[in-house]
């Protein structure tokens, strides 16, 4: 599903940029790595979208979930779901064939003002909401996938954040923007069938018979007296 999501946010930001005339080819915005960026030419004057990190949704971790299994006529349980958040560096780098150094970075710096003017506009993304979107390389029967809900946030760095950021990546820097995207849903379909509880039902029957009998000798004694 981290896959899928990335695809899904890199289709999004292609078409965008295209319509807006900041790119002319859809290759010219791609999933990789940044950090390759000085070693790879195929790299350059490009929008690259690389996912530098992955936490937890902790917010939303829940208990077992009970599901009822209609063929076995049993109940199963399963795992909740993870939800992650993806933190996705968007960077736009320069060409090597301009020879303005000032045109090239002012086609940067627009491209990377579009991919916020494009988030700002769109906040929410998911299929229904995302026609031109067409999912490759996608099993079908994978629920998770056809369920996505992206969220975008602007993700603001310090300067100290920024110096660590770039200094892991190993390059140098280009102008870009940090987003956290919310929330990717994983979830295997791996179940494991409930047993019947028979115990604790015979101890509550012994349970009211004890009771019931008791109230019956309290009730004697007391016709007695």
């Amino acid at each position: 599903m981290i896959s899928e999501a990335a695809t899904f946010i890199r289709d999004e930001v292609q078409r965008y940029l295209m319509t807006n005339e900041m790119i002319l080819n859809r290759d010219q915005v791609m999933l990789g790595n940044i950090a390759l960026l000085e070693s790879q030419e195929a790299m350059t004057d490009k929008l690259i979208l690389s996912i530098v990190n992955i936490e937890e949704e902790s917010t939303l971790k829940n208990g077992q979930n009970y599901l009822k299994n209609p063929v076995k006529n049993s109940i199963e349980t399963i795992q909740p779901p993870v939800y992650l958040n993806l933190y996705i560096l968007f960077t736009a780098t320069l060409s090597s064939s301009d020879n303005s150094i000032d045109i090239s970075y002012q086609s940067a710096l627009r491209r990377i003002s579009s991919v916020i003017e494009f988030f700002q506009s769109k906040k929410i993304f998911t299929l229904q909401n995302s026609p031109g979107f067409s999912p490759t390389n996608v099993d079908s029967d994978d629920s998770n996938f056809y369920e996505l809900r992206l969220i975008p946030e602007l993700f603001t760095l310090t300067f100290e954040q920024i110096n660590h950021l770039w200094g892991s990546l190993g390059g140098k820097q280009s102008p870009f923007v940090l987003y956290k995207i919310r929330l990717v849903k994983i979830q295997g379909q791996i179940t494991a069938e409930v047993p019947l509880i028979e115990a604790v039902r015979g101890e509550r029957k012994d349970l009211f018979a004890e009771k019931l009998e008791h109230l019956q000798g309290t009730s004697g004694s007391n016709d007695n007296d």
